[in-house]
Parts: structure tokens; sequence; C-alpha cells
């Protein structure tokens, strides 16, 4: 998850996380399953001369279905990454397609997260990113801390405050004249 080599002179992370383990919870359940298919079929198949081909077809069912509904998923979280930093809110995904998106911190305008009941339970929640450009806002799935994240970036978003109300000066220009 190493981001460094993107980062300006003066910026730092303050937080790079990946979503919450509970995205693979399902995936290793489905190994589980597959794993336990293949055994009981080679325990309770009867032996003779179709066992073999038997064995064969479920073992290649075995391996696509662990493929494609737990490596790919574990993949996907593996590649999913969330940093903040002192200038922006940098999202990168990808498995052979890399995605990513990078939000100056002074154009988000709001930010709300949601949490289900799991969700609570496990301390972990969705963020919704809202920018001051005509994209629509980032969805950051299942964060895992997601009340402590919220709190930083709250501290972030202050720090990075330009004075307007829609992110439309950068740091750098003079504060508007609005009074503190």
């Amino acid at each position: 998850m190493s981001i460094d080599r993107t980062l300006g002179d003066d910026e730092r992370v303050v937080l790079q996380t990946r979503p919450h383990i509970k995205m693979v919870f399902v995936p290793f359940l489905v190994l589980l399953l597959a794993a336990a298919g293949v055994v009981a079929a080679l325990l309770l198949l009867p032996d003779n001369d179709s066992k073999t081909w038997l064995m064969l077809a479920i073992g290649v069912v075995a391996l696509v279905v662990i493929v494609v509904w737990t490596l790919v998923p574990y993949l996907q979280w593996r590649t999913t990454s969330y940093t903040f930093t002192t200038r922006r809110l940098i999202t990168r995904s990808g498995i052979l397609t890399k995605t990513g998106r990078d939000i100056p911190l002074f154009r988000i305008n709001d930010f709300t997260y949601e949490r289900d009941l799991l969700d609570q339970m496990l301390g972990c929640g969705t963020i919704v990113v809202s920018d001051a450009t005509e994209k629509a806002g980032v969805l950051l799935y299942d964060v895992p801390r997601v009340a402590e994240v919220k709190k930083q970036l709250s501290e972030l978003l202050f720090k990075a405050d330009d004075g307007s109300d829609d992110g439309e000066f950068p740091p750098t220009d003079p504060r508007n004249g609005r009074r503190r």
C-alpha cells in the first residue's frame, strides 16, 4: 500500500488503510465450502472407473469457484487503499486495471458516513466524500475504525479550509474577507 512515491515535497501521510477485513469473510467461507465439497466427493464417491473423471470435474469446478469467488475478492480487498495526506485524499484499487482518484482536501466540501448494524458491531462503515467538482462523490466502503477516521478527516479538513464555501481557492491563495 505504499503511496510515498506520489507525495509532494511537504506532503505526508496522515492515515492509510484498506477496507475492513469483513470483505473477505464470505470469500473465505466459499473457500472452506469448496474444499469441503472436494474432500466429501473424494470420500463419498464409490471407487470405480468413473471416479477419476468425476473427481477431475469436481476439481475443475472447485478451482473455478475458488478463483472467482475467493481469489478475486481477496485481491480486490488487498489492492484497495484509502490514504489521507496533509493535502489530499487518495483512493487506489484494481487488480489488473488500476483506478484511483486524488481529491485535494480544499476541494472536499462535505462528508458523511453510513453504518448498518453489522458495521456498528465491527467498528467499520462507509464514508461518502463530496467535493467541489462535477464528478460524483467518492464512496470509501467498509472503512475500519470509521469513527476515528471521521475525526481525523474532520481535523484535516479544518486545517485545509480555504475560507470559501465551495473549495474554489487553493490553500496558498489569500483568504476571502469573511471573519473566522
